[in-house]
């Protein structure tokens, strides 16, 4: 969710030299929960895996101590792969883990589209920090349903839900965007997991984690725009000590 003007670069297939040497993933990885490590990677399968590897996943999800985070996870992905892979995703969820839906959705049902509003804006706020003024312009500019949509429908009604912390929503959405190879989006949320509180090592192992679920040259196209954000971040650190 930006309107970033960076050209993308999921084009270039240049080698990257500053890889990370094989073998180390697993040891990045560790810097994930097991919980955490489960749902980052179902948000990136939800996004582009076909069903068996989908059912891969579930079955893996399964073993998530609070099986309500994998269900805010589904519901957040429309936002992302499309309500047609919500749907299915949520179907063979049910199947899996052999939960029913509960029989309403009390936030869902709400009525107050200033509510959503306001905690939109609020979540928001937080995801892009200092940018959040120009993101909400940038889109406007883009077509005012468009802004309107993102901070009601997007970050009021689905991300700022409380089932599912703002940090772990962030990592998934970062994988989301890898698998989606949107990079503009990426480089958004990257920064925005930061801003809802994730490390960078959390970072390292959201995208890590992701070497068996998503084509080798994606990682590591999303690892080396992460490289170059955190350098940026680096460097203006060091600027301002």
């Amino acid at each position: 969710m930006s309107d970033d003007s960076a050209t993308p670069q999921w084009q270039d297939t240049t080698r990257d030299e500053s890889a990370p040497e094989p073998g180390t993933a697993s040891r990045i990885v560790a810097a994930l929960d097991d919980d955490t490590r489960r749902l980052v990677r179902l948000s990136a399968v939800i996004c582009t895996a076909d069903e068996p590897e989908l059912r891969t996943e579930l079955l893996s999800a399964t073993r998530v101590s609070d099986p309500e985070t994998v269900e805010e996870l589904i519901l957040q992905s429309y936002l992302f792969a499309g309500l047609p892979r919500a749907l299915n995703a949520m179907r063979e969820w049910r199947r899996a883990s052999g939960r029913k839906a509960p029989p309403r959705d009390e936030d869902a049902a709400r009525d107050d589209t200033a509510a959503w509003r306001a905690r939109g804006e609020v979540t928001c706020a937080t995801v892009y920090g200092r940018f959040y003024e120009r993101l909400r312009h940038n889109i406007a500019e883009l077509h005012p349903a468009l802004d309107e949509w993102m901070i009601v429908e997007g970050y009021g009604k689905v991300l700022a839900r409380s089932a599912l912390d703002l940090k772990r929503r962030e990592l998934c959405i970062v994988a989301a965007c890898a698998a989606l190879r949107q990079e503009r989006q990426l480089h958004s949320h990257l920064h925005g997991a930061l801003n809802a509180g994730a490390t960078r090592g959390e970072l390292d192992a959201t995208l890590a984690a992701l070497r068996d679920v998503l084509p080798g040259r994606d990682v590591e196209r999303a690892e080396r725009l992460w490289r170059r954000v955190g350098g940026h971040l680096s460097a203006r650190a060091q600027e301002t000590d």
